[in-house]
């Protein structure tokens, strides 16, 4: 007979006291307001400036942008702000609060991120200590791969929906989905990749219909984990959650963007964060681990999870391919994880659920959080002085300013990493291209990267052009340099600025 040592069962009471689970909460969201503090704000990001321009926009003319407003060479073509909603928010953060408010907003959204997710381990462990493990080394693993924007509401909200479909899975309670449209309407409207979503409840209803065919069942019932869920509803679910996505200024266009991301294949070619993850860091290899770890929850179980496999290998795909998405199969193994921890508890009698956080430890947390923040966040980074300095940087402020005292005839010719930037700090003059590649598409985008390799003679855009803003890091500005038709005014160590010759 096996008797536990009493250091053990002392060890065990003393991690269930609310002070301790409150100290280990806190420390964990202080740790990813340091790291995010330390090498990651929102004004670091090229991307997030087109956007606060196109929330701007939307407050200042109460309407929704249907061509491609700001740009010179694509100002006619269709273009629909998809992630409306988040641009709102970010616009109302700098127009409120300035620089240090948008800045805010990006690690307010991180921290919103971890909390859901770790959230949404605790629904499914019942475990405080599982949950914390699971959310820590998720973390780790993904968050800080991408500077804050739209595609963290999609972090956030596709724990939701894959929580719901495993605890209506686990219970066995259709009723567990129903809040399930309002979810896909708020993330329609905030990120595109609300599809993740759609596409994860509609594996779990095709998974369903598939064990009821008459030649599986007798199979699935012996080998693969069934559910009896009912399927009318089920399909009602997905039906109504597709029509969800619909419900905003866009409606169904949505998908029609959806289906010009598919079909783009030369961002993979040369935007970083869209190539293959390069396992240089450790992050990398800690992702790694953790979806091994799924895959081995899965292979541990007695009966095999159709759903689970599949959504993890397709998971697995997306963020092995991708960067940006590797948080697609972290999320998914974390939360398969935390599910198999609690069923294999049960199965062996050694389930004992940790008791509900109280709203008090919640506040507590918060309450500590926010006082370190504001003791350590002057001294990282996290004032309007030390934001400018990064902005100017990371992006060519002092070439616009220079052309704000020296005006030069137009139209401009810009590089692609900066247009986003300079829709927003340079505003009279329309970007010749920009971040929004489903906007210029494969052909348009291809020519001005040729251009910034040097390869620019046949670019109409940049022949057409009144001035250039070229990054000095690129070819181009060293090849315009000994080109006739441009004369060179103004140059630092990031960018250099040329004017044609008349």
């Amino acid at each position: 007979m096996n008797s536990e040592i009493p250091a053990l069962n002392e060890l065990r009471v003393l991690l269930q006291r609310p002070i301790i689970r409150l100290l280990a909460l806190s420390s964990m969201l202080s740790a990813i307001v340091v790291i995010s503090l330390d090498s990651r704000t929102a004004v670091r990001d090229p991307d997030n400036w087109w956007h606060l321009r196109v929330g701007q926009w939307i407050v200042e003319n109460h309407a929704f942008p249907h061509v491609g407003i700001f740009s010179r060479t694509a100002a006619t073509r269709p273009w629909r702000a998809y992630s409306w909603g988040y641009e709102i928010l970010l616009s109302r953060s700098y127009d409120w609060f300035g620089i240090l408010g948008m800045a805010v907003f990006g690690l307010l959204l991180t921290l919103l991120v971890a909390a859901v997710f770790y959230f949404s381990l605790y629904r499914l462990s019942r475990s405080f200590w599982t949950a914390w493990f699971l959310c820590a080394v998720g973390a780790y693993g993904f968050l800080f791969k991408l500077l804050p924007r739209p595609v963290f509401f999609s972090m956030a909200l596709f724990s939701v929906v894959v929580t719901l479909i495993l605890e209506a899975h686990r219970e066995n309670n259709i009723r567990l989905l129903y809040p399930l449209p309002l979810v896909f309407v708020l993330w329609a409207n905030l990120h595109i990749q609300f599809i993740y979503g759609l596409f994860a409840l509609g594996l779990f209803f095709a998974v369903t219909c598939l064990e009821r065919l008459p030649a599986i069942r007798e199979l699935a019932a012996d080998r693969f984990v069934t559910n009896s869920l009912p399927l009318s509803k089920l399909l009602s679910m997905v039906v109504i959650c597709a029509g969800a996505c619909c419900v905003g200024p866009y409606g169904y266009h949505l998908f029609e963007v959806i289906l010009g991301y598919s079909r783009s294949t030369l961002p993979y070619t040369f935007v970083q964060e869209l190539q293959a993850p390069e396992f240089r860091m450790p992050p990398d290899y800690v992702l790694l681990l953790l979806v091994g770890a799924g895959y081995f929850a899965l292979g541990s179980q007695k009966k095999v999870d159709a759903f689970k496999v599949v959504l993890l290998v397709v998971a697995s795909v997306f963020s092995f391919r991708s960067s940006r998405d590797v948080w697609f199969a972290g999320i998914c193994a974390a939360l398969f994880i935390a599910d198999w921890a609690f069923q294999d508890g049960s199965e062996k009698g050694e389930s004992s659920p940790s008791p509900r956080p109280r709203l008090w430890e919640f506040a507590a947390s918060g309450v500590v959080l926010a006082i370190l923040t504001i003791l350590i966040a002057p001294r990282m980074g996290l004032t309007t002085r030390a934001l400018d300095h990064t902005i100017s940087a990371n992006f060519p402020v002092d070439a616009v300013n220079y052309l704000r005292r020296n005006p030069a005839p137009g139209p401009l010719y810009n590089d692609f990493n900066w247009g986003g930037f300079l829709i927003w700090y340079m505003p009279d003059f329309p970007v010749s291209i920009d971040a929004r590649a489903d906007l210029y598409g494969d052909e348009a985008n291809g020519v001005a990267l040729r251009s910034l390799g040097g390869d620019y003679l046949a670019d109409r855009n940049l022949n057409q052009a009144g001035f250039v803003i070229a990054n000095k890091a690129m070819p181009l500005p060293w090849k315009l340099a000994s080109d006739p038709r441009f004369h060179i005014v103004y140059q630092d160590q990031l960018a250099a600025v040329f004017v044609r010759n008349h």
